[in-house]
């Protein structure tokens, strides 16, 4: 699993992620993020990094 910054443009995506949610009811933004998040993971397709990524990313919540 890469941690390093692999962004071209991380500051152009982060405003298109916020784009993606205005006017978007809490259901929808969520609906929203659920399908990015499987559209991204099957862009990656490897189980084994997108096992490594969730553990990360929950680890960094506790």
């Amino acid at each position: 699993m890469n941690t390093a910054p692999n962004f071209q443009d991380a500051d152009g995506f982060y405003e298109r992620l916020l784009d993606a949610h205005q006017g978007l009811s809490r259901e929808q933004s969520e609906l929203l993020n659920a399908r990015l998040i499987l559209l991204l993971a099957n862009q990656i397709g490897d189980t084994r990094v997108l096992g490594s990524c969730i553990a990360a990313a929950r680890d960094t919540l506790e």
